[in-house]
């Protein structure tokens, strides 16, 4: 049975576009391409930081979110960045008598953030600035499932990412859905890997309603 279902965050709740369109702003690149080099790095399986390395070499992430927050152009999303599916999904999902999560590699800032879009929505948001841990650092899923009020394998968790999210959700015992969307999850599905690890691949988080019920009652 699944009984709690726990969300990544960037390119699953949150459509980034708008705030790497930003760092290229902040890099003085054109964002088109700023972007190409994005994919470039993702599809090379590179880490998604040295795209900055291409445009400023030293370029160090906490620094430079430091010096945009001391600028007045900080590191933001808001309820305009969210896909169109992560309401609707909540609301059927926790009409269905689920428990929700949110848990992704943000920095606290984002936590922030996060609780004052979704306190109301969900039973947990935690951060791996909150807890120390960046996925897919096993000790990230260890807190999950430590935080969740059910078996490990009772947590679906959901992300975009095979490396970050389906792999090490999966080695910690979780069930997974992959969703398809966002540049990790373009250049990863249709990889073996993708294809047969996660427990459920959905175009849409709107699709989770349907496919945890085939999942608990596979009679139905």
């Amino acid at each position: 049975m699944i009984r709690a279902v726990v969300f990544d965050v960037g390119e699953c709740l949150v459509d980034e576009t708008r705030e790497y369109g930003t760092w290229a702003d902040w890099l003085g690149v054109p964002r088109h391409t700023f972007h190409a080099m994005f994919g470039a790095v993702i599809a090379q399986g590179r880490d998604y930081r040295e795209t900055f390395q291409e445009f400023k070499p030293g370029f160090d992430l906490h620094e430079e979110r430091e010096k945009r927050a001391a600028a007045g152009q900080p590191e933001t999303f808001g309820e305009e960045d969210l896909y169109v599916d992560v309401r609707p999904a909540l609301a059927q999902l926790r009409a269905d008598g689920l428990w929700l999560g949110i848990a992704g590699n943000q920095t606290v800032r984002a936590g922030r953030i996060l609780r004052a879009l979704f306190s109301d929505d969900v039973d947990l948001i935690g951060t791996s600035d909150d807890w120390g841990a960046n996925k897919p650092d096993p000790e990230f899923f260890k807190r999950v499932a430590a935080l969740v009020p059910f078996a490990v394998d009772e947590i679906l968790y959901v992300g975009d990412r095979c490396d970050n999210d389906i792999r090490p959700a999966s080695e910690a015992g979780m069930c997974t859905a992959l969703v398809h969307r966002g540049p990790w999850a373009t250049v990863q599905w249709n990889s073996r890997e993708a294809r047969e690890l996660p427990t459920i691949r959905i175009n849409s988080l709107l699709e989770l309603v349907d496919r945890i019920r085939e999942f608990n009652d596979p009679a139905r």
